[in-house]
């Protein structure tokens, strides 16, 4: 495993060992892609967020806060997604659901009202810095949760239950 100087384990290191690991039913296939998005947005919103709170708080405090608060959300959704257990399953369904009404309500006052938002947040514009990613995303890892919920699963692996209609 990778650390970074100082021996501590670098963020995309321990995720990916968490991957490894664990081998959690909701991260095979399009799962590990939605993982490492939301790992490139942890990473990207959170040196975003710091780089912004270290050097022009005082410009727009309550965007840069709400670029600390989407970072966090990406980080805890990342570590969700990965990490195996029905607390982990709720805790992922809790922060990407967060991260959805986040990306609605930020991107519509931003629309409406952009005096709200001095300074762009990764939510302001429903995304619009980050390609529109923080938009598709949640709803996409969504559906992904929908589908690789427990007792589905179970009953997957079981051979109970069928091809969906």
């Amino acid at each position: 495993m990778r650390t970074a100087p100082g021996g501590r384990t670098r963020p995309c290191g321990l995720i990916l060992m968490l991957m490894v690991q664990t081998g959690s039913p909701r991260t095979p296939g399009i799962g590990r892609v939605l993982v490492v998005v939301y790992a490139i947005l942890a990473l990207a919103a959170t040196g975003r967020s710091v780089f912004q709170i270290l050097t022009k708080f005082d410009t727009a405090p309550v965007a840069y806060l709400l670029s600390a608060v989407a970072a966090i959300v990406y980080v805890v959704a990342t570590v969700a997604l990965v990490a195996r257990g029905p607390r982990w399953y709720a805790i992922a369904w809790a922060t990407i659901g967060f991260e959805l009404l986040g990306v609605l309500v930020v991107g519509t006052l931003s629309v409406v009202d952009p005096v709200l938002f001095p300074a762009d947040t990764v939510w302001s514009f429903f995304g619009r810095g980050y390609l529109f990613i923080p938009l598709f995303l949640p709803v996409l890892g969504l559906a992904w949760l929908y589908q690789r919920r427990p007792a589905r699963q179970e009953q997957i692996e079981e051979g109970v239950a069928g091809p969906r209609r």
